[in-house]
């Protein structure tokens, strides 16, 4: 029997993928507010256009949208607000050294909740050109055809 992680997606950055080449993912934790949780947790939640920054040995997430809560009236937060993330001074260090000296940016990849605790995925992060993209599309068709092919569907 296959043991659970007890980890639940709630959002994935799948644009970041796309547009970056990805590495040294780390996890950290996400200060959120009651509303904040309770909406991201019925799937009101964006990371696209969502980047990270470094603010006196601090580190926050930026235009990460989460929709109002549809049951919290007066109490209800700001979609945009910006959220602190939690992690270690040596993990943040280690973060802004790489992006100082090596021009790096650091995205956000996913949401998710683990024994209950909002966590996000975050990850060094290089921009891809054009021509990587194009690759990167070519080599997913790619894959796609040989699962077809593997299957047994020939109707290509």
């Amino acid at each position: 029997m296959i043991k659970s992680t007890g980890q639940k997606v709630l959002v994935k950055n799948s644009k970041a993928f796309y547009d970056y080449f990805l590495d040294d993912f780390l996890e950290a934790g996400l200060v959120l507010t009651g509303t904040e949780i309770k909406s991201l947790r019925d799937g009101g939640g964006s990371l696209s256009d969502s980047y990270v920054i470094l603010r006196s040995e601090e580190i926050f997430l930026l235009n990460m949208h989460i929709a109002p809560y549809k049951s919290g009236n007066l109490f209800n937060h700001e979609p945009l607000r910006t959220r602190k993330l939690l992690l270690n001074k040596k993990e943040i260090l280690k973060y802004a050294k790489a992006v100082k000296e090596k021009g790096l940016t650091i995205v956000p990849t996913k949401i998710y909740l683990l024994r209950g605790r909002a966590k996000i995925e975050i990850a060094l992060a290089k921009g891809k050109k054009n021509y990587d993209k194009r690759e990167a599309i070519k080599a997913k068709d790619q894959a796609r055809k040989l699962d077809r092919v593997n299957k047994g569907d020939f109707n290509d």
